[in-house]
């Protein structure tokens, strides 16, 4: 009875729902390289274990499509090393730190790992041969990030998130860095201008902000799984053990911190916007954009919300389909943005410790949002008088 209301009660969400199901949205994807699929397994690969990912990699233009694809995996397969926690650190230490190596070993394969995701790595002739038959300009990426990445994830598996300043090392090598690869694709591709790989600050903000909300929303399976990534400096404040949060006597304290954690991922929202308004490329706007939206929405269903500290909190189904469906234009997303921005704004507890900085950022984003919605109104009139004035 209460999914039925819930549904009831969004049913935009049940209509494209229903649409993706019975296959739309092959109706707005470009067409496959069929000879390319054929050739390897890779967007298999993509598909079990990218979800959305993978939606949004396949509808990418053809130009830079497989690049990203086989960045993406390759990213994939060594998170896959450092998730599992059934490898030994003497194991997968030496694997993360050498990990690019294996893109130049036609036979390298890991078969040692028990996670959902081990095809990638028992497989990974496949995709290292499909590295190699990229374009230099694409590998030439692959070689400035993969090792960086590997090293800061074998370098987070001998040390603890301490400060917040670990917190935003840690998300820097486990998503902030393939951001900036993406958009080194991308501006190798021609499809964006060059500023869309060099703008650092702008584009390491998209990785932070997708990072800290996976941290933020996996508190409980992390803490199943014997992991944690919450950072001391913060949770100290709250508990003795980042463990005792999960605790029912303890449950007020829980959410506050959560909800201090929150809003430092929300400081990231400006640079997002700023950075996709440079996005001129339809299908690279929603590779971004997508991800970026979810992540908000997600944050708004933790707020405030205890559930985090006893299972998975997640954003529906049908919504998730919606947010990819609307976010098409950066007027869009600032709409979305805004939207979840509210919602957390109605949630804040008056007794938060937080709840005057989480006010700060909303107003912050919306003073944003309005100034860029007045500029583009005052930049339309002044085309239509200069237009006007030609004839």
């Amino acid at each position: 009875m209460e999914v039925l209301k819930e549904w009831l009660g969004h049913p935009k969400e049940l209509y494209n729902l229903a649409w993706f199901k019975m296959g739309g949205y092959k109706t707005v994807m470009p067409k496959m390289d069929q000879d390319v699929l054929s050739q390897s397994l890779c967007y298999k690969y993509l598909n079990q274990t990218g979800r959305t990912a993978a939606l949004v990699i396949q509808m990418l233009d053809r130009e830079v499509r497989h690049a990203v694809c086989i960045f993406y995996l390759v990213l994939r397969a060594m998170d896959t090393v450092e998730d599992d926690m059934t490898i030994s650190l003497e194991t997968k230490i030496p694997i993360l730190q050498k990990f690019h190596s294996y893109l130049y070993q036609p036979e390298w394969r890991f078969m040692g790992s028990n996670d959902k995701d081990k095809q990638i790595l028992e497989d990974f002739p496949t995709i290292s041969l499909e590295f190699r038959k990229l374009d230099k300009v694409y590998q030439d990426v692959f070689a400035d990030i993969c090792p960086k990445v590997g090293l800061g994830l074998a370098k987070f598996l001998e040390k603890e998130v301490e400060s917040m300043k670990d917190w935003d090392m840690y998300c820097y090598y486990g998503t902030a860095l393939a951001f900036i690869g993406f958009s080194q694709i991308f501006s190798a591709s021609k499809l964006e201008d060059p500023v869309i790989g060099q703008d650092v600050e702008l584009v390491l903000s998209l990785g932070f902000f997708l990072q800290k909300t996976n941290i933020i929303r996996d508190y409980h399976e992390d803490q199943l799984m014997g992991r944690e990534f919450w950072p001391r400096e913060v949770w100290s404040k709250y508990a003795k053990k980042l463990s005792d949060l999960a605790k029912p006597e303890n449950i007020n304290k829980a959410v506050q911190c959560m909800n201090e954690l929150i809003i430092n991922a929300l400081h990231h929202v400006p640079n997002i916007l700023t950075f996709l308004s440079r996005v001129k490329n339809q299908s690279i706007f929603n590779f971004y954009a997508v991800a970026q939206v979810m992540a908000i929405a997600t944050l708004a269903a933790c707020y405030n919300n205890p559930q985090v500290f006893q299972g998975a909190v997640k954003i529906r189904k049908g919504q998730a389909i919606t947010l990819m469906m609307d976010a098409t234009n950066i007027q869009a997303v600032k709409a979305i943005m805004f939207q979840y921005l509210e919602e957390i704004y109605h949630k804040i507890p008056s007794m938060d410790p937080s709840s005057t900085r989480t006010q700060q950022i909303v107003t912050s984003v919306h003073s944003m949002t309005m100034a860029w919605h007045y500029m583009s109104i005052a930049l339309k009139v002044t085309e239509k008088y200069v237009h006007a004035d030609k004839y």
